[in-house]
């Protein structure tokens, strides 16, 4: 029995080739991989010995050779086979140990040249893997280290590897070279300008109990890019397994988190942001989100942008929730948390970078694309379009009110006040029915403190133009100071008009954040 060595990644290859020795198997190896098995006291045939040809084109021709190939893919059932490879003396290869040059390992070092990446785009490798796997009823691929060890179980008890787990690696070897083949043809056409086709990569992270609803079959697939903000590379520390639905809101809520640079806290349900609020430390930021919906938070999902503490902690405790996120926890806070064995904690990666990456929804038939939103303008003076001008403490509330609001569904009007969101109108058919929801609702909250929500001097944001002036003539209504919006309707002078009639100032950004 003979085995081909030909590997990148060296994690365990010597061991699996001394315990093959140690079974009685030839071992043949190419370049770097054979002075490695060499160096550690293994007899090791030169592929050239094998093709009878040197290495050539520094390496990159030297298994290219029938004595290679026709050692992996001829049929051992085949009369015609064996003669013709006797004729020509080849001997077969029962085993084929290969992984590729680390082609995505070059492309993602920033300052990678083309010709970096040419060179370290493997031919013989995924030659010598398809071969293999093509055969796989006699011989054995191996591409990944893990599988070392029930390779050498099997081929112990049995004399060579079952046919299941043939058919098992040959399926990793086509997968592991359609990656490779993906990988490259993503950065050439990418070289070359062309966006007619889209490669995809996910791996599967785990399967969910189900999806939206109880029928429906579900799985979650994680990007081969690491990313922060993301659930896919999340510390799980507490509690039952994320659902579908979590997953959907708890990524919701990290896109809001985002925005965030000063200590902040978000209640999302349903996708939508049901409190919000920054404060001096996690503590204060999340007792302005729970003050902000007392009952829409039950089952809810928070997360911070600031480690939670043991006194934040205990606040967060008596409250019913779904999942906690954070950059971190302290030892104490996540003692006391992991009392109630079904809460959800997750530590996240909240570490910030400036790379705008794609985002993909499936439609039926096809999938769009495009660029995440991530951008956010900041709202300054000189956007004001009205004779009443922002009062400089308004502009604090309508740079956070404007960061909400571009995570609210449209159509979407969020209200705040002093850095803590009163009310959020999300998803209605009409601006005018979302400005009536989020207005109510900041009615109510002051109305049960006994307060007049007309003169708490409020600050609202539409994620959208106003195409008429009934959005602002009802925040007037309410004693709303100060709006930001998109600007950009046709009748933007009657929304400007309403506004300097009530004495708000309003200010247009030129950007919209509708959320579908």
């Amino acid at each position: 029995m003979r085995a081909l060595f030909s590997v990148s990644d060296k994690t365990g290859v010597v061991e699996f080739a001394r315990q093959l020795e140690s079974l009685g198997w030839e071992i043949i190896a190419t370049g770097g991989t054979m002075k490695l098995l060499q160096e550690a006291g293994l007899k090791i045939i030169n592929i050239s010995e094998i093709t009878g040809f040197p290495e050539i084109c520094d390496g990159r021709v030297k298994t290219l050779h029938p004595k290679v190939h026709g050692a992996l893919l001829g049929r051992r059932d085949l009369e015609s086979h064996r003669r013709q490879l006797q004729e020509n003396g080849i001997e077969y290869i029962d085993l084929v140990c290969v992984n590729l040059y680390p082609f995505r390992e070059t492309i993602s070092k920033p300052d990678v040249t083309m010709e970096d990446a040419i060179e370290n785009i493997d031919i013989g490798g995924p030659s010598m893997l398809r071969s293999a796997a093509k055969n796989w009823k006699d011989v054995t691929v191996v591409c990944h280290p893990e599988d070392y060890p029930k390779i050498i179980d099997e081929i112990r008890q049995t004399g060579n590897t079952t046919p299941g787990t043939r058919l098992r690696l040959s399926a990793e070897a086509y997968t592991h070279t359609a990656e490779y083949d993906m990988m490259i043809a993503s950065y050439m056409r990418k070289q070359a300008g062309l966006n007619e086709k889209l490669f995809l990569e996910y791996d599967l992270k785990q399967s969910l109990r189900y999806g939206e609803n109880p029928h429906q079959e579900a799985m979650f697939y994680a990007s081969m890019e690491k990313v922060p903000f993301s659930l896919a590379t999340a510390e799980q520390l507490n509690g039952k397994e994320l659902s579908y639905n979590n997953i959907q809101d708890a990524n919701a809520a990290l896109n809001i988190v985002r925005e965030f640079d000063e200590p902040f806290c978000v209640g999302l349900k349903h996708m939508n942001p049901c409190g919000a609020a920054v404060g001096k430390d996690a503590l204060e930021a999340w007792q302005k989100t729970f003050e902000a919906d007392k009952v829409s938070i039950f089952g809810g999902i928070v997360a911070f942008n600031r480690e939670v503490d043991l006194a934040t902690a205990e606040l967060l405790k008596p409250v019913f929730l779904e999942i906690v996120m954070a950059p971190s926890f302290s030892a104490e806070a996540l003692d006391l948390l992991r009392t109630k064995k079904n809460l959800r904690l997750l530590k996240v990666d909240m570490t910030r970078d400036d790379k705008v990456r794609k985002q993909y929804v499936s439609v039926n038939g096809g999938l769009l694309v495009q660029d995440q939103d991530t951008t956010t303008k900041t709202v300054v003076p000189e956007m004001c379009v009205t004779e009443t001008k922002p009062q400089a403490g308004d502009m604090d509330d309508l740079n956070f009110a404007w960061r909400i609001v571009k995570h609210v569904k449209s159509n979407a009007i969020v209200v705040v006040k002093n850095g803590m969101t009163f009310g959020v109108g999300a998803g209605q058919m009409n601006r005018i029915g979302s400005a009536e929801i989020a207005l109510k609702q900041a009615a109510a909250t002051f109305a049960a403190e006994g307060k007049d929500v007309r003169e708490a001097g409020l600050v609202l944001a539409s994620d959208g133009f106003f195409p008429f002036d009934d959005c602002v003539a009802l925040a007037a209504e309410y004693g709303v100071k100060a709006i930001v919006q998109p600007g950009g309707s046709i009748r933007d002078n009657d929304s400007i008009a309403k506004a300097n009639e009530h004495g708000i100032a309003m200010l247009f950004t030129g950007n919209r954040h509708f959320k579908h």
